[in-house]
């Protein structure tokens, strides 16, 4: 369990320690790269900027959305397989990052850009909970059977 919960605090170190950068560098001196651009962002939306001016909304259902994520794992991950640990522990994570600047600032700090194709803008707890959904999926599609036999 320490394991995860060391996992989930790096996690939001990464994010708060790049958002802070991107706050105090990116805003007036933006760079653009040939694969990545860093440009500063103020998201008040969600994914893709749905949802514009909704934080309220974003507060409730990332609290509802954590607390099952935290419950279910507490109640499992000792039977839970590692590739599902992790996944809940980088969407927990991600999840959390993004919550604490919706909550504390009104909006959420995106700096990451690919330079190369027309993408949303994200950052450091974007991957996180990306990556852990992929994790899951590729558990819930590929491995949770295979267990079972």
């Amino acid at each position: 369990m320490i394991t995860y919960i060391i996992f989930i605090v790096i996690g939001l170190i990464l994010d708060r320690i790049t958002k802070i950068y991107a706050i105090n560098n990116l805003i007036e001196k933006p760079y653009n790269g040939t694969l990545l651009n860093f440009t500063y962002l103020e998201n008040r939306g969600a994914a893709f900027g749905i949802l514009q001016d909704s934080r309220l909304f974003f507060i409730i259902l990332t609290l509802a959305i954590v607390a099952v994520l935290v419950y279910y794992f507490i109640k499992n991950y000792k039977k839970n397989p590692i590739i599902l640990n992790i996944a809940l522990a980088m969407i927990i994570s991600g999840a959390i990052g993004n919550f604490y600047d919706r909550l504390f600032q009104g909006y959420v700090v995106d700096f990451i850009e690919f330079a190369f194709i027309k993408f949303p803008v994200f950052n450091i707890a974007d991957i996180f909970v990306t990556i852990g959904s992929l994790l899951m999926i590729i558990y819930l599609l590929f491995l949770e059977e295979s267990e079972k036999i």
